[in-house]
């Protein structure tokens, strides 16, 4: 049975449960590194912190199946990537000009999404209707769907795509030259422009459902952009690997901004744009006129 409690208890009691995922991943890394893994390395903190993370996870979507509501775990994707980075730069010491840039960059994300969370956070019991729709529609599954599909899935996604980040922190304190410096500082601004396109874009929705409930929303952003809310997140973390390549050059590495554009593309927005269809008188016309992304 569910429970129910009003919007703010809730957001003390989601606080709650991430606090306590956090000292238990944190724990867990620290024991990784100080005694199976005695002999720390490049790798093996890596490993550490993507066990951390993984055990993060699996207690918040415990407390998921407690309160029956998959969305207990929405917070998680704006909360970890710059609490990862700050415990990165502690345990590496580690205080260089890209770190510093990725800092300010991934925290001032990170404020933004959790905002528009605790925004339209409506308390415990409301769950997302795209978790609420993999529950009605395969009974027999969730459960499966709801942990490997809806908590893992995106934990593994938002690890790969902070791997060009994590790289920063090997950058030389050496001379750099003109030209790296100022496409590390490109990549920063991108990194704050994404965001506070996705900040904007927040307003003018919140806005626009208020005054006009039910109605597609076609002003401002939404205007030149289907989801301008995707286009800025799938920009940010083009924005990490910019920095990443500042210092390192193009590698492989470009295949993580890729692998988080391609859950947007493939899977967020065509979820998004068949509900839309469905629920929003002149969606259909609206998405004839204008562009997908901005």
């Amino acid at each position: 049975m569910k429970r129910s409690y009003s919007k703010w208890p809730s957001v003390v009691l989601i606080t709650a449960i991430y606090v306590l995922a956090g000292i238990l991943g944190a724990l867990l890394f620290a024991y990784m590194m100080n005694t199976r893994l005695a002999v720390a390395n490049e790798h093996s903190a890596l490993i550490s912190l993507l066990c951390a993370d993984v055990l993060a996870t699996v207690i918040v979507w415990a407390f998921g199946l407690i309160y029956e509501n998959v969305s207990v775990y929405d917070p998680y994707w704006s909360v970890f990537p710059p609490v990862a980075f700050l415990i990165w730069a502690f345990y590496t010491n580690t205080w260089s000009l890209p770190v510093i840039l990725l800092l300010i960059a991934s925290w001032y994300w990170g404020w933004r999404l959790t905002r528009n969370w605790v925004i339209t956070f409506k308390g415990i019991e409301h769950e997302d209707w795209r978790y609420t729709k993999y529950r009605d529609r395969h009974p027999l599954v969730f459960h499966t769907i709801n942990f490997f599909g809806l908590n893992m899935m995106p934990t593994l996604v938002v690890f790969l795509a902070m791997l060009p980040g994590l790289k920063l922190f090997e950058a030389t304190a050496g001379d750099q030259s003109v030209f790296s410096t100022v496409l590390l500082f490109f990549g920063c601004i991108v990194c704050l422009a994404s965001a506070t396109i996705q900040l904007i874009a927040d307003k003018q929705i919140h806005d626009f459902r208020a005054a006009n409930p039910g109605k597609c929303c076609n002003v401002g952003l939404w205007k030149h952009g289907r989801h301008p809310n995707y286009f800025g997140e799938m920009q940010f973390w083009w924005g990490i690997w910019i920095m990443y390549a500042s210092q390192f050059g193009f590698d492989a590495l470009i295949g993580c901004p890729v692998v988080m554009s391609a859950l947007f593309l493939c899977i967020s927005i065509p979820l998004m744009e068949q509900r839309q269809l469905k629920n929003k008188p002149g969606y259909a016309e609206y998405r004839k006129q204008t562009r997908i992304l901005i």
